[in-house]
């Protein structure tokens, strides 16, 4: 036991060292870079004291972050199957990835579905959680706290755990409590019965498109409209997968409520009662005056939102990790991109998904902020 922690004390000793090592030879060599330039004392010495104090960081950027990013794009080019040694095959990875990996294409699909389909759904209700916070009620305190509540819980393995017990089949409390109204409320049963039936159709629809087979959309369609006595199959069903990640999407928007909700305090309150004289009615005013006005919150809630959608990995990890054959109508690119090089152990394989993603997003992003001209408002005038 004494040599384990003594092994632990020399090496946090070291780290200690090499960091202050480190950060001095950085910050030396800064200043000798200015020197070079015919910098001042004075600018010589506050540039050597800069990056003295911001070497920490830096060395362990470079450590962490630049060096596994490195390691990461040449193994990309490898057969990478520890403890074996990487074998250079050039572009294969990337061309099994594109060409051959049918598991990859349904996962990418899954991915662009709960972006297409899930993030506009969360804007919405961030939207108009901000929009009934901005009335200034009562308890608007209680309420701005429980809308933000998630966003503190955050979206780990215990809150998500929650989550695959509220939605089990037969004694979730979701589906316990759509039950419940259902009986004491006979139109509300229809409804969820109505809901169940366009979302299995949706999905089956989707799920046809992406695996070239329509059976399941034929089985749907041939079941016909839900029994009354039918709840969602929210983690026991292909086709309910999707929507469950969704659902868990919309409630976690608290961050972009806050976004939204201090858009809307930013707006100018002479617009809005300009708007009020000219006769403008509560919708008119809040479609051609708070909505071009909180375009800039909008693209900013847009951008992150799909970054972090496509790289959705959690949610499909803890709900669906112990019924494989339901996971994989619910696969995200980052959790199969997981599959292949930790389950698997294709380090060079998972290493081209992780740079196509990469990619991808970057793509995704800059197509983002050429597009935002056309629609985004930054001119308060």
């Amino acid at each position: 036991m004494s040599d384990s922690y003594l092994t632990t004390l020399l090496w946090a000793a070291g780290t200690v060292i090499f960091i202050i090592a480190a950060s001095l030879a950085l910050g030396s060599l800064a200043r000798w870079i200015v020197r070079r330039r015919g910098a001042s004392q004075g600018l010589q010495d506050r540039t050597f004291a800069g990056y003295l104090f911001a070497g920490p960081w830096i060395i362990g950027f470079v450590i962490f972050v630049v060096a596994p990013m490195l390691a990461s794009l040449y193994w990309s080019f490898t057969t990478f199957k520890p403890p074996a040694q990487a074998e250079w095959v050039g572009a294969q990875n990337y061309l099994r990835v594109l060409t051959e990996d049918k598991d990859f294409r349904s996962a990418l699909f899954n991915s662009l579905f709960l972006t297409v389909v899930g993030l506009p759904l969360q804007l919405g209700v961030a939207l108009a959680l901000a929009v009934l916070l901005n009335q200034r009620l009562r308890g608007e305190r209680v309420f701005r706290m429980a809308f933000y509540l998630p966003v503190v819980l955050g979206l780990n393995a215990a809150a998500l755990l929650c989550w695959r017990l509220m939605l089990n089949a037969n004694n979730g409390i979701v589906n316990s409590a759509l039950r419940g109204l259902g009986t004491i409320f006979e139109p509300f049963n229809w409804l969820t019965r109505t809901f169940i039936y366009v979302m299995e159709v949706a999905n089956a629809f989707f799920l046809g498109l992406q695996n070239g087979n329509m059976g399941p959309l034929n089985g749907v369609l041939k079941a016909g409209f839900p029994a009354p006595e039918r709840v969602p199959l929210w983690l026991q069903n292909p086709l309910w997968t999707k929507t469950s990640i969704i659902l868990i999407m919309i409630w976690s928007c608290g961050t972009m409520m806050l976004i939204y909700l201090a858009a809307l305090y930013n707006i100018p309150r002479e617009m809005q009662e300009a708007a009020e004289v000219d006769g403008a009615s509560t919708w008119q005013r809040f479609r051609h005056v708070t909505l071009p006005l909180i375009t800039p919150a909008t693209f900013y809630n847009l951008v992150v939102g799909t970054i972090a959608t496509i790289q959705i990995f959690e949610q499909t990890y803890v709900l669906f990790r112990d019924t494989p054959t339901v996971a994989q109508s619910a696969y995200s690119v980052v959790y199969y991109l997981w599959r292949a090089t930790f389950r698997f152990n294709e380090i060079g394989y998972g290493s081209a998904i992780s740079w196509l993603l990469l990619v991808l997003i970057l793509v995704i992003t800059l197509v983002q902020f050429r597009l935002q001209d056309r629609w985004v408002q930054y001119d308060l005038r």
